[in-house]
């Protein structure tokens, strides 16, 4: 498991019907000092308000990660067990992928103990300090556990990594495989993505998947996005002839990193050909610079572009980064109604928009707005 979710404490806290709130095991020991745990507590043994739920609490540099259980029964004092087993972290430490193992946790002793008295009963309690130890070293060392607690129960945890919330998928993105497309089983997903995936081949964007797969836009949209979250395709644009794309400082990963290099030359290398060098490849990123089309980089380098897909060349700069688009931006500098569609023409919609919204081509776009002259192209 990544420092981000270090478990740094796991401690076991109940009522007890003299003493009160207190700490019975911990892993390791005094961990948690009494001041600390004075602190908290009305955390850890909590009112009825607060119990089975999910609770985090951040004190003296430290952060808690509790699930407070209130098991009521004339068998127990005071008709009632209340128990805590919780994780400490440090305080800045990103706990979101550890609240399911609290939760998870606080439902196997809440069973345990409804089953065979687990907790209420001494000698079995005694059972948790080595389980508690187990649980730390196999979570913070692999990010999974699994415990035999008795015949009939096992503990089956394991972490799962928090990724960040994709981006906003739209008509005029481009979706391509970050893998080879062999490897992708098709049976696990949904069926509207089983529909789609013969049409995402890294040159059609979503709206024309759409219209090919006979698939709603948004369903396209939405299932795209979800492939985009588990990193089982990324977005590029549009490819055009037309375009003009410049290098990114990353661009020098090329030549130090050898992963890199390895993977880019069997990326763009044509089919059947001999394997493109890397000269002719870093040569032709190179090239690109602002007010250069593709176009004219292949008349410039045909010589090296023998064996390089120069399509394959610019999706595979745009997936690492490499390199990026240069876009065009109309902006309507004068309000006149002639200039249409107006609200298009700010300066925040890109020509693979406005064609994608309008349904028109570059060359018609073009065309207007070459003969509008309250309109200027801002590229950025």
């Amino acid at each position: 498991m990544g420092m981000s979710s270090r478990i740094e404490c796991i401690f076991f806290s109940e009522f007890h019907p003299t003493l009160g709130p207190k700490i019975t095991y911990q892993v390791p020991e005094e961990y948690i000092s009494r001041e600390l745990f004075d602190t908290v507590q009305v955390y850890i043994i909590t009112k009825p308000e607060l119990q089975n739920k999910l609770i985090t609490v951040t004190a003296m540099g430290k952060k808690l990660i509790g699930c407070p259980v209130c098991i009521e029964h004339k068998k127990y004092s005071r008709n009632a067990l209340l128990f805590n087993l919780g994780l400490v972290c440090d305080a800045q430490t990103k706990t979101c992928a550890l609240e399911p193992i609290v939760k998870k946790l606080s439902g196997y002793l809440t069973t345990l103990e409804l089953e065979s008295g687990f907790i209420s009963n001494e000698e079995s309690k005694q059972k948790l300090l080595p389980i508690m130890s187990t649980l730390l070293e196999e979570l913070n060392a692999t990010g999974a556990c699994t415990l035999p607690i008795d015949e009939s129960n096992t503990i089956h945890l394991k972490l799962i990594e928090q990724r960040r919330d994709p981006l906003i998928v739209q008509e005029y993105d481009v979706p391509v495989f970050t893998q080879c497309k062999d490897h992708f089983i098709k049976s696990q997903w949904d069926l509207t993505t089983q529909q789609i995936l013969a049409y995402i081949d890294g040159f059609r964007h979503i709206q024309k998947i759409s219209a090919e797969a006979d698939v709603e836009l948004n369903l396209v949209r939405i299932a795209v996005q979800n492939l985009l979250y588990y990193g089982v395709v990324t977005l590029v644009s549009i490819f055009q002839y037309s375009n003009v794309y410049c290098t990114t400082p990353k661009v020098q990963s090329l030549m130090d990193d050898k992963y890199i290099q390895e993977e880019c030359l069997s990326y763009v290398t044509k089919q059947g050909q001999k394997r493109a060098s890397l000269r002719d490849v870093f040569q032709l990123y190179c090239g690109l610079t602002p007010g250069t089309t593709v176009r004219d980089l292949c008349s410039r380098y045909s010589q090296q572009l023998q064996r390089i897909d120069e399509r394959r060349l610019i999706q595979f700069g745009l997936m690492k980064s490499l390199i990026r688009r240069l876009q065009k931006y109309p902006v309507k500098v004068l309000r006149d109604e002639r200039s249409r569609p107006p609200r298009l023409y700010t300066g925040c919609h890109s020509y693979d928009e406005i064609c994608c919204k309008t349904g028109m081509s570059y060359k018609e776009l073009d065309e207007r707005l070459e003969n509008d002259p309250n309109i200027i192209v801002c590229w950025k």
